[in-house]
């Protein structure tokens, strides 16, 4: 497959033509290979090959003196030793672009990893390229609707924009975004385009199959540099991806949607090149160039007058800690941070997005309008006034509240499980069937809420609903048999909320 590739790749590789330029293996120190050129050196970025098939692939990283280059491996080592011939193929690491990559699985070089036939009748392209010039790109504001009632009410996404999905292990990143893939794709006329960078292969040929019996594998291509490929092949893959969704932005005029996970990955990647080319580590070992490197990527996802590249990118946070290096350079590009908790995770309130710790650049009244802006922020006041008061409550109980206060908690506490929404990529799971649910509706949910219109409802008949209609189902507690006025209908929630939570999670 790696022969047949390269013969499609670029002709240069091919050793019997003239003016083909090669050196020489001075030093192999795992990843990192050292090689000698008698004549002129290669530029940065270029790719060697080495080995008996040229299977193996060297990007040129450094040029320490007149004659000897200093590269990382972006494939596996074994085999290579010192005094082995190495070719200058000439040109940069390529990309496949076109057509006939949808609904294809590929590696960082372009080969498929499906089990399909190679591809053909493709272009390729350097996965080095220059982000669109300010003025190219598009200043108008739009709102990328999902189908998810947390985000579209509090964190709405921006068309052409950046949204992180940030959190530490086993809080829900990967399911969210695959739900996000499910809704927006499904609905969208666009193209997708996930890019796995240190994913597990368990993780990738699970989405693969959810995608295909989704239906939406059609307009969708998958790329992945795996947990177990050498840094260098995670580090370039983030790249590719990106040179492939401005094919379809640039060229075929359509609304990209890259979903990225793990960005993360991508800088521990470039950590690890960082330390095998050793450079000196900036705070807690990350590599000094981490911002360089992050913007190169992320500037390159824009809106520009041809079409847009909307981003959404699963962010790993090291130790639940916001305050690490590559948490705090990631947030800067980001036009909304949905911050996953593990504490509502704990609950079982999902998906665990935290509305106060999260926030989005277009919940303005600007952008989503008055009504939207002011329903959020009720929202948001609500919420923030029963998170100062939970302590009170832990301390003394919920009867010592003041009547206003007790109304504010049962707000807040609906509105939580209201928020909570099934998943269809979780209902072999879970058992309930996947919702999702317009603006609208949402809205409307929310604002009959904070009107105390479902006071005398339990909180379990809101949770796990899409509409808010669907709490005055027949099965769930008619509100006609509720506790009578003089006493307090919030006074058992506390257990039957633990009990809940206990079930679900």
């Amino acid at each position: 497959m790696t022969t047949s590739h390269e013969t499609t790749r670029t002709p240069s590789t091919d050793t019997s033509k003239p003016g083909s330029h090669f050196g020489k293996v001075v030093a192999v120190r795992g990843s990192v290979v050292d090689v000698s050129f008698n004549e002129r050196l290669p530029a940065i970025h270029t790719m060697l090959r080495a080995g008996p098939d040229q299977e193996i692939a060297i990007e040129v990283l450094a040029q320490l003196d007149a004659h000897l280059v200093r590269g990382i491996a972006l494939t596996p080592t074994q085999g290579l030793a010192r005094g082995m011939k190495v070719q200058d193929t000439q040109s940069p690491l390529l990309a496949p672009v076109g057509k006939p990559i949808l609904s294809r699985m590929l590696d960082v070089f372009g080969n498929t990893i499906d089990r399909g036939p190679a591809l053909a009748d493709v272009q390729w392209r350097s996965v080095h390229q220059a982000p669109p010039p300010l003025v190219r790109r598009s200043t108008k504001s739009e709102v990328f609707e999902t189908g998810i009632k947390a985000i579209d009410v509090l964190l709405p996404l921006e068309r052409g924009g950046k949204a992180g999905l940030f959190g530490g292990a086993g809080v829900g990143k990967t399911v969210l975004l695959a739900e996000l893939i499910h809704n927006m794709v499904g609905h969208e006329e666009g193209t997708s385009i996930f890019c796995g960078i240190g994913e597990r292969c368990r993780e990738g040929e699970e989405l693969h199959r959810e995608m295909k019996s989704a239906g939406v594998l059609d307009n969708m291509v998958m790329i992945f540099g795996q947990m177990n490929e050498p840094p260098g092949s995670r580090f370039r893959v983030g790249h590719a991806a990106l040179t492939m969704a401005e094919y379809f932005r640039d060229e075929e005029h359509r609304d990209v949607l890259l979903l990225i996970d793990n960005i993360f990955r991508f800088i521990q990647a470039g950590m690890e090149v960082s330390g095998l080319m050793g450079q000196m580590p900036s705070r807690l070992g990350y590599q000094p160039t981490m911002g360089t490197e992050l913007s190169g990527l992320e500037e390159r996802i824009a809106n520009t007058d041809s079409g847009a590249i909307t981003s959404i990118q699963a962010v790993y946070v090291p130790a639940d800690d916001f305050t690490d290096p590559a948490a705090v350079h990631t947030f800067s590009h980001l036009s909304a941070s949905i911050v996953l908790s593990r504490k509502r995770a704990s609950e079982g309130l999902f998906p665990a997005i935290d509305p106060l710790q999260s926030n989005s650049k277009m919940a303005t009244p600007g952008i989503v309008g008055m009504q939207h802006y002011e329903l959020a922020q009720e929202i948001r006041r609500t919420l923030a006034q029963y998170d100062d008061l939970k302590d009170i409550i832990a301390m003394l109980g919920l009867e010592q509240l003041s009547p206003n206060d007790r109304n504010v908690v049962a707000r807040a506490r609906q509105l939580e499980r209201f928020l909570t929404q099934p998943f269809f990529t979780t209902e072999q799971f879970t058992g309930l069937k996947g919702k999702a649910v317009s603006l609208e509706d949402s809205l409307d949910g929310c604002r009959r809420i904070l009107n105390d219109e479902f006071k005398d409802y339990p909180e379990k008949s809101l949770y796990m609903i899409g509409k808010i209609d669907e709490a005055k189902m027949p099965n769930s507690p008619n509100p006609s048999g509720s506790e009578p006025n003089g006493s307090d209908p919030h006074s058992d929630k506390e257990t039957e909320h633990a009990n809940l939570s206990t079930h679900d999670a």
